[in-house]
This record gives structure tokens, C-alpha cells and sequence, in this order.
């Protein structure tokens, strides 16, 4: 399991929203560029990258801060919001992006999730953002009927690299993460699973690598994404790569 540092970007800024709410945001940083190369100076293996007003818009807002974070570190990095065609996800891969996360079009058309496994083979992710375990949309601001799992089982076998799971009530609050449910989701399905949303200390990431498998149908918890813990001070992310380095 890696532990995995999230820069989410706003109108080109640094930003962490509490619960997923575009006007409940705190900017950390107007240099997004510098942030990645502190988190690869500090141990992080892959890079996660939102593009927030994008998510929102449903198509991509934030190229410039996204070719500055290429630019500045080597790491992989893994970047979604408002992508909706191939088109678009080809263009990020040639700009240097490792995968792409498709969250919304995930829930509305999921031939393209297929579509694009297929053409860029282990390069696709999902994000399944869950709002009392129904999947929301449109930067979280539409709550579908459809349960996480139910999502999630639609692309089994299909070749996606991995899934995200966001509790939307977890996210920005330090409250700690739902383990329970991102577990629960690893122990239904055999794509590997990351846990968004909520961790607020090293003991959030020591009950997640306890509880990360392999579980007996083959799936696991695969990494944990970090983002307003680091940027408060609450966790030193150094100290948490060697935590899951053992």
C-alpha cells in the first residue's frame, strides 16, 4: 500500500474543499508546480490531481497548472476531473499524465470506461465518489441511485488499473476515513482499491494498512490519498511513506 499526496486545483490554485463544496475552499499554494516537486522531495511514489473546476464545468479548465505539475516532478501522476471523451484522455496521456481518473462519465456511460481500457491498456482509473453509499456526479454535486459496489462490479475484468473511493462527508473534514466501506468495496472486487477522503493522522494510515488484504477474492486497498492532513501539518508525509515502506 503507498500513501499518495493530492493537489486538487482551483482557478489554478492549490486548494482544499470541506465535503466537496466549490465555495467551502482553502487555498494552500498558487504554485502547483512547487507543491508536486516537495511532495516527490519528500517520498511520494505517484501524485494524485484534480482538477476541480473541471469536475464541475465537465470538461478540462486546468491544463496549464496540470503541464506545471508535469513539468516539475518525475513520479506518476494520476489526474481527473471533467474528462468525458478518448479525445481528452489522449490528450492528457501525451502530455506525460501515468492515468486518468474517470469519475462522472464512470456512472453515465461506462462503455466509454471500456472503450478507453482497451485503447490505453492499464491506464485507467475509476473514481467513485459516494454520498451515503450512492455515487455522486458532476463534481459532487448530483447524487445518482446507484450504489458503489453496483458501479464498481461494471468494470470488472475490463482492465481497469484501479479504483477510488471517496466518502464526499469524509472529504476535507479530518474526521478520519471510511475504512469500513472502502473495505468492504476491496472485499467484493478484484480491481484494486484506494481510500480517499478524510485521513486526519499516521493512525488513519496504520488502521488502513491493517486492513488493506489481500482479501480472499483477490482485491485489496491498494493505496490512501492524503490531502488536508498534509497541508494543515497534521501528518509529515515523509514520516508516512516510511510507515508504509516498513
Amino acid at each position: 500500500m503507498i500513501v499518495i499526496p493530492a493537489i486538487d486545483l482551483k482557478n489554478g490554485q492549490c486548494v482544499r474543499l470541506y465535503q466537496g463544496a466549490m465555495d467551502l475552499d482553502t487555498v494552500y499554494s498558487d504554485d502547483p508546480g512547487g507543491t508536486a516537486a516537495g511532495w516527490q522531495e519528500q517520498g511520494a511514489e505517484r501524485i494524485h490531481v484534480v482538477d476541480l473546476n473541471g469536475a464541475f464545468e465537465g470538461h478540462p479548465v486546468t491544463s496549464p497548472a496540470n503541464s506545471l505539475i508535469l513539468d516539475a516532478v518525475t513520479v506518476p501522476i494520476q489526474l481527473g476531473g471533467g474528462i468525458r471523451s478518448l479525445a481528452t484522455i489522449e490528450q492528457y496521456l501525451d502530455m506525460g499524465v501515468r492515468t486518468v481518473i474517470l469519475g462522472s462519465v464512470a456512472a453515465r456511460d461506462p462503455q466509454l470506461v471500456r472503450e478507453a481500457c482497451r485503447a490505453f491498456p492499464g491506464r485507467v482509473s475509476v473514481g467513485i465518489d459516494a454520498r451515503d453509499n450512492r455515487v455522486a456526479v458532476q463534481g459532487w454535486a448530483e447524487t445518482t441511485d446507484l450504489t458503489v459496489l453496483e458501479l464498481a462490479r461494471r468494470f470488472e475484468g475490463v482492465g481497469v488499473a484501479e479504483i477510488i473511493h471517496t466518502d464526499i462527508s469524509r472529504d476535507g473534514a479530518l474526521t478520519g476515513p471510511n475504512l469500513t466501506a472502502t473495505r468492504r468495496l476491496a472485499e467484493h472486487i478484484t480491481v484494486p482499491v484506494i481510500l480517499s477522503g478524510g485521513v486526519a493522522g499516521l493512525d488513519n494510515i496504520r488502521e488502513a494498512l491493517a486492513h488493506a488484504g489481500p482479501f480472499p477474492n483477490g482485491g485489496r486497498i491498494s493505496g490512501v490519498i492524503i490531502g488536508k492532513a498534509l497541508y494543515d501539518g497534521r501528518i509529515d508525509f515523509a514520516e508516512a511513506v516510511r510507515l508504509t515502506r516498513g
